[in-house]
């Protein structure tokens, strides 16, 4: 699995017009936040101080919170006129409470909403701001390096010289990068490269560092680098769109042994993959309307084959209001078709490729497709998946497939070329890696946010990926990032 995008997050709150629970003089707001990974269990995060005799009170103290956009992150905030001095909230005033996830948070960047008694009834008229900020130090050095006239240091040919850079800590020196090699070379020029500020320096602009070259002639200069977040907090709308399998080999809906077949507790492996990765996405989604589409079925009213129909039959509007529209557009489509054959995926991502083809001519960082294809087997138009793919590397867009079944998936893991970069039959080489493949089986008997930690972790490097790309910068923040 790739590395999960983990940020620190700080949060800053304030709260406007609190109950007020005192007789003699105003409530002692105090703010804590509680979260809830998984199931019911809710547990501290943390608290603010106490803010004296105030309704409208400004928390100096922040939250700092570990993001993972590949998680649905469960927040609460309690706020608590507090008027003793034990640890224990229960015998304090409660005063209201605001229940969200962290991706809501960071999409908004401020989000104010009204607060709410523990019957869900308003607070008065409460309200609660929390202001996010990414805690990060994202520059970088960028290097251009040339050596002149080095010592020959090999019997046979030349030398193949690399350069090492080292950072200063207490101990001495430590390897901080390591250059590539070039072959047999006494005047070598290398690559243009870049390390991490805070891995060369510990993002101390005054530390020294030492290079392992003498001869060595060095063009650099330190940049900020946009992360996942900037984009996020910067405006960038994250489109969701879902395309699903209604093949044949997928079996009889109305048999319990086919994968479209609905059980007494209203769910098989397609409306778990919606659920589990759509639940995530959908924050990041401002107006959380989700186009979907089958492919591989025989469609009414002509019967014909379609490899890119609505869900909900619509093809003039084939959105569906939130997850919940997903799924029920998949439950009323599935007893309208006849599923049929092949598996082409190339349709529907071509469908998705042409809106993000026509969002990246807008020439700003502000919206990013990723398209999540559901199937049960072996894929029919391999050739033409390739060159889809290919294609849509050098547009805003990822794209999750998630398998389900027994089926062969060999040709997904193919598509996922997580080893090296995927050519179209052609020859001609994926600018980028926008695939992740999983099986679904993989993850049954593991806790439900595995599948969505798995699927959905390599989004944000692709995301930013592209973004850098092009050299698109947040919306929000349109002005490149300044030299130092």
């Amino acid at each position: 699995m790739a590395t999960q995008c983990v940020s620190k997050v700080e949060l800053t709150i304030s709260c406007e017009n609190l109950l007020d629970k005192d007789v003699t003089s105003k409530s002692d707001p105090l703010c804590v936040l509680l979260m809830n990974t998984s199931g019911s269990q809710w547990y501290e995060v943390d608290r603010t101080e106490k803010v004296q005799n105030c309704l409208f009170p400004k928390f100096a103290k922040k939250f700092v919170i570990d993001y993972y956009f590949e998680a649905v992150q469960k927040l609460k905030f309690g706020i608590y006129d507090i008027d003793n001095k034990t640890v224990d909230l229960s015998d304090d005033d409660f005063l209201g409470e605001f229940e969200c996830t962290l991706g809501q948070i960071v999409s908004s960047r401020k989000l104010t909403r009204p607060l709410v008694l523990k019957n869900q009834k308003p607070a008065g008229k409460g309200s609660i701001t929390i202001c996010a900020e990414e805690i990060t130090d994202n520059r970088v050095v960028n290097f251009e390096a040339d050596a002149r006239k080095l010592d020959n240091k090999d019997f046979f040919g030349k030398s193949d010289p690399y350069l090492e850079f080292y950072r200063q800590i207490e101990t001495g020196w430590q390897l901080a990068h390591r250059t590539e090699v070039v072959k047999n070379n006494l005047n070598p020029s290398w690559r243009p490269f870049k390390i991490p500020l805070q891995s060369l320096c510990g993002g101390d602009l005054e530390k020294p560092i030492k290079v392992s070259c003498p001869q060595l002639f060095l063009k650099l200069g330190v940049v900020k680098e946009y992360t996942f977040l900037d984009y996020i907090m910067g405006g960038c709308q994250i489109n969701f769109t879902v395309g699903v399998d209604f093949t044949g080999s997928n079996g009889d809906p109305r048999s319990p042994d086919s994968l479209h077949y609905i059980s007494p507790q209203g769910i098989n492996e397609y409306l778990s993959a919606i659920w589990t990765v759509g639940l995530v996405i959908q924050d990041y989604d401002s107006d959380k309307m989700f186009p979907a589409f089958g492919f591989g079925a025989q469609v009414p009213p002509t019967w014909q084959v379609s490899h890119e129909f609505p869900l909900n039959f619509n093809p003039t509007n084939p959105y569906c209001t939130g997850i919940e529209g997903v799924v029920e557009a998949y439950r009323m489509c599935l007893p309208q078709v006849r599923l049929y054959g092949p598996t082409n995926f190339s349709p529907i991502i071509n469908h998705v490729a042409r809106i993000a083809l026509d969002a990246s001519k807008q020439n700003t960082a502000s919206q990013y497709f990723v398209l999540l294809i559901i199937t049960d087997g072996v894929i029919t138009d391999l050739d033409q998946t390739r060159s889809a793919i290919v294609n849509a590397s050098r547009l805003p867009m990822s794209i999750i497939i998630i398998g389900v079944g027994k089926a062969d998936f060999s040709a997904m893991e193919f598509l996922d070329c997580d080893d090296g970069q995927l050519r179209a039959p052609n020859g001609e080489m994926a600018a980028r890696d926008i695939v992740q493949f999983v099986p679904f089986r993989k993850f049954q008997n593991s806790p439900k946010e595995a599948l969505a930690q798995s699927v959905l972790a390599e989004v944000p490097a692709q995301l930013v990926s592209y973004f850098s790309m092009s050299k698109l910068y947040p919306p929000n923040n349109p002005t490149p990032p300044s030299q130092s």
